[in-house]
């Protein structure tokens, strides 16, 4: 059951075809640079995952040769370098295949119909905001979703700090339909902060949205 037909001294075999692969894919990212172990981008992931299949493959079947996965190799090593070529000397190629950056909030407020066309959720969001150390969005002027994914953040100075939406897990920020007092309070979805009398069943005149969350004054904590 362990070896099925195969021979015990197939597992020297296994052994030394791993090294094999291994030895190609590391050529192959020292040959590609720093850009190939940081994180990576939609291309380099398929380019990754295309290197894997090829190393798994002749490190597991013993009627797998070796040549044709060094050919494998070469071949996506080249591309590569031809992409990436291409990049640097056309801007629309670079867009293509990275992706640009997006602006997701602008002045204290999320620019959420773009974030929508990102596929990019509210929560995922808002947990790459917690870990730059935001507690809500009117501490930011500005946000940027990166085309890795990452989100690089520019704050507002102390005395310029607005009302915003928190970015806290929900359980620490309960919703309300009708505000129980009165004060300023944040849509749910477009973050959009106004000031509504308790009791008030309001409608947000930028998304519709009906679920209001009391607004955040907090400054940052240096």
């Amino acid at each position: 059951m362990a070896f099925d037909k195969l021979p015990v001294d197939f597992l020297l075999e296994v052994a030394l075809r791993s090294f094999y692969s291994f030895l190609l894919v590391f050529i192959f990212l020292k040959i590609t640079g720093r850009r190939g172990v940081r994180q990576l981008s939609l291309f380099e992931v398929i380019m990754i995952l295309t290197l894997g299949s090829a190393a798994g493959d002749v490190a597991l079947y013993d009627d797998t040769p070796l040549l044709p996965t060094l050919a494998v190799f070469i071949t996506v090593a080249l591309l590569y370098r031809l992409i990436i070529w291409l990049m640097a000397r056309s801007d629309k190629m670079e867009d293509w295949l990275e992706g640009k950056p997006i602006v997701v909030v602008e002045q204290g407020e999320l620019v959420w119909e773009r974030l929508q066309k990102e596929h990019f959720t509210e929560v995922e969001f808002f947990m790459a905001l917690r870990q730059s150390g935001v507690e809500h969005l009117g501490q930011l002027r500005l946000a940027i979703l990166e085309s890795d994914g990452g989100v690089s953040t520019w704050f507002y100075p102390d005395n310029e700090v607005k009302p915003g939406l928190s970015v806290l897990p929900a359980q620490f920020n309960p919703s309300y339909r009708t505000p129980p007092q009165a004060g300023e309070y944040a849509c749910g979805r477009c973050s959009r902060v106004i000031s509504l009398a308790p009791g008030s069943d309001s409608v947000c005149l930028r998304c519709g949205e009906r679920k209001w969350i009391r607004a955040c004054r907090a400054l940052r904590v240096s």
